[in-house]
């Protein structure tokens, strides 16, 4: 078993408090914080302004953190925005000669409230971090040389931890550059305080017919060349059509699922040895061989298998995709909650990649130690220091103790201990885990449990379900080599076309589908107008795909930029319209009221700092005339607004009296604005940053 595995899950953090500062020595002396060259040699995956991401040392990393049961894919795309981030910067605190010197490395291990280190340190009986011990501990067993065990702390504490300090030093040196002067607040506060009072003519977009006013893609592609940085994209991406055919189980394969698990009803009723009975008949619920209260049994029908006699069943019924028959073994009144305390000494442990568990310790070698236990504790030795001394569980720091638990959250063996017997029962027992030294300390409440056998068969989709779907679709896919062939063969077999936009050559997941990165691999392997021969699995489809635009960076063509800048273009074509036909009359309210068939409206009270015009929303434009002086009593030009153009004259500005507090609140919202600047940040420097991923190339 490996420290990594140790520390996270039993809570050894002594063991890594040792490797920790035999790798802390290392890493000071070698004035570095990166690994070595022992893979210097293999594949690069990628580079960061230069410096290279090693294939090798990445995938390690995708394998430590993989190991923790995450999708695999998902801890490759985070891993690489990490590994990127933190190369840049990396790079920043090289450029600004930020370090982290060995005191610090120090402050931060041995620090009360900052230590990765204070679970395992930290007194049960005082709740104080125990840094003499600590150090003590580090300095006696420094020697430590598990070189993969140190490369894995180093990755998941060590680093981390210098991270962020000089991240912390980063962001400070940052913060200490904040200023908001006093005339920016009063300012602010003015014209936050700003009320307006207008009369103006409106006359909106929408009252010209969308289809009167055609956009040509040449005027497309000139606005998007105007607005380049709002457009232009960094990256390729890849558009598809997609049909499916579904592979859900049928009705049929419903039915032949409540057949197979009612023909184990009458075996399940007369079977006296339930457990002889599981290892003959696999259940997709497990036989849980504890009592459980009732409010602690998640099952659909719970209420109708209660109500059963001892030895009754119920069912089949359906509970998600499952089919279910339930068998009443056993009730008893028991408490509702109990706490107890425990030694354990392991003689296997839980693989966290597989699940599987793994011998760590031969049987009679346990029961020595048990007995140790058992005669240390009748000696009159403190439990806490007996736990301490030899339990592997992760809670041996805090006496071994399991505060109050409801029935159903341990092992059965370890639950039904705890629960039927009385209050100050001690005892030995054996688990799938190992011995267990146990005292009940507390019992609360009082319930009625049950102990039920679950027999569990889900849907599943039978050959003659998917072959349909499979013939289906490679019939589609036979008749469709190319678009036009595509569209024709969904139209004849009704078949609705699906879309998929902006798929990136290293995305794990399709819009709308799902994961696949075999797919994504495919529309990267081949060109605009391919269909995929070879149908793609995707959860319980089939997919076929088209694909329809291959997408390079810098600005997109004008079929894709159209949905975003058609409405825009449209709208300064209409306003164009308005100006010349309907705002010609010169400077008069009432004459642009009379052409464009509207009345002169008025507005009282527009706020400078919530200005919303009930018929207009808020529009910059409006806003800014508004509460511009120099139209006091005057007539503005027309304005070509967001959604309609206008005309205002300001008939009087006023202001609302300033209070402390607000002048107060205003100054820490500008504040506020210049501490987002700071994690904005980091975006920028992406942006600017040259980064070369070649991902593609392995996953």
């Amino acid at each position: 078993m490996s420290v990594i595995q140790r520390i996270r899950d039993k809570g050894a953090w002594f063991i890594f408090g040792i490797i920790a500062l035999a790798l802390l020595a290392f890493i000071l002396q070698d004035g570095s914080f990166r690994r070595g060259n022992f893979f210097s040699n293999t594949t690069v995956i990628g580079k960061v302004n230069g410096q290279k991401i090693e294939r090798a040392d990445f995938e390690e990393k995708v394998s430590m953190y993989g190991g923790r049961g995450a999708n695999r894919e998902q801890v490759i795309a985070q891993l690489w925005n990490n590994e990127v981030a933190s190369i840049i910067m990396e790079q920043q605190y090289k450029k600004l000669g930020l370090t982290i010197t060995p005191k610090e490395v120090s402050d931060i291990l041995f620090n009360p409230v900052t230590s990765p280190l204070k679970r395992e340190f930290t007194d049960p009986k005082t709740g104080m971090f125990m840094v003499d011990e600590a150090k003590a501990a580090f300095d006696r067993l420094k020697k430590s040389r598990n070189a993969q065990e140190m490369a894995q702390v180093e990755e998941a504490y060590i680093k981390p931890a210098i991270q962020q300090a000089l991240q912390a030093k980063y962001q400070a040196l940052l913060q200490q550059a904040m200023y908001v002067p006093k005339w920016l607040v009063n300012k602010t506060v003015e014209d936050n305080n700003l009320l307006s009072n207008v009369s103006y003519v409106y006359a909106p977009y929408s009252a010209i017919p969308d289809s009167s006013v055609k956009v040509s893609d040449d005027e497309i592609m000139a606005y998007a060349n105007k607005h380049k940085d709002e457009y232009k994209r960094d990256e390729e991406t890849r558009n598809i059509a997609y049909v499916t055919f579904n592979a859900d189980p049928s009705s049929a394969d419903s039915l032949a699922a409540f057949n197979a698990v009612l023909a184990k009803k009458a075996e399940l009723a007369s079977n006296t040895n339930i457990n002889t009975f599981f290892a003959q008949n696999t259940s997709d619920l497990p036989y849980y061989d504890g009592y459980i209260s009732k409010n602690q049994i998640h099952q659909k029908s719970i209420d109708s298998i209660v109500k059963l006699p001892v030895n009754g069943v119920y069912g089949p019924y359906l509970d998600g995709n499952e089919y279910v028959i339930a068998k009443l073994i056993a009730v008893k009144q028991l408490p509702d909650s109990a706490k107890v305390r425990h030694i354990l000494v392991a003689t296997h442990q839980q693989d966290p990649q597989t699940g599987v568990l793994q011998r760590v310790r031969d049987d009679s070698t346990a029961r020595k130690i048990m007995d140790t236990v058992e005669m240390q504790l009748k000696a009159g030795v403190p439990f806490d220091s007996v736990a301490m001394k030899y339990s592997d569980d992760g809670n041996k720091n805090t006496g071994g103790v399991y505060d109050y638990f409801t029935t159903g959250r341990m092992v059965p063996t370890f639950n039904d201990f705890s629960f039927l017997n009385p209050v100050g029962t001690k005892g030995v027992i054996t688990t799938e885990y190992g011995l267990h030294y146990v005292e009940v300390l507390g019992q609360k409440g009082s319930s009625p449990a049950y102990k039920i056998a679950y027999y569990a068969k889900p849907i599943t989709i039978s050959n003659e379900t998917d072959a349909a779907a499979v013939s289906a679709a490679a019939q589609f896919v036979s008749l469709s080599k190319n678009k036009k062939e595509f569209e024709a063969t969904a139209a004849k077999m009704n078949k609705p076309i699906a879309t998929a936009d902006d798929i990136k050559e290293n995305d794990y997941t399709i819009p709308n589908l799902g994961d696949s990165r075999q797919l994504v691999r495919w529309i990267y392997e081949h060109s605009v107008g391919d269909v995929d021969q070879d149908p793609v699995r995707i959860g319980n489809n089939y997919v076929v795909p088209l694909i329809t635009a291959d997408i390079k960076p810098g600005l997109p063509p004008a079929s894709i930029l159209r949905p975003m800048i058609e409405p825009i273009v449209r709208n300064e074509k209409k306003a164009k319209i308005l100006l010349d036909t309907k705002f010609k009359s010169g400077n008069d309210l009432n004459a642009y009221a009379s052409a464009t068939g509207t009345q002169v409206q008025k507005a009282d009270s527009i706020s400078f700092s919530a200005p919303f015009i009930t018929g207009i929303g808020n529009d910059a434009k409006f806003t800014g005339a508004s509460f511009n002086k120099a139209y006091l009593n005057k007539v503005t030009p027309p304005i070509a607004g967001t959604n309609g153009v206008f005309a205002i004259q300001i008939n009087a500005i006023s202001s609302k009296p300033t209070t402390p507090d607000e002048t107060q609140g205003v100054k820490q919202t500008l504040l506020q604005s210049l501490r987002m600047a700071i994690y904005r940040g980091m975006d920028a420097l992406r942006k600017t940053a040259v980064v070369k991923d070649y991902r593609s190339q392995f996953y």
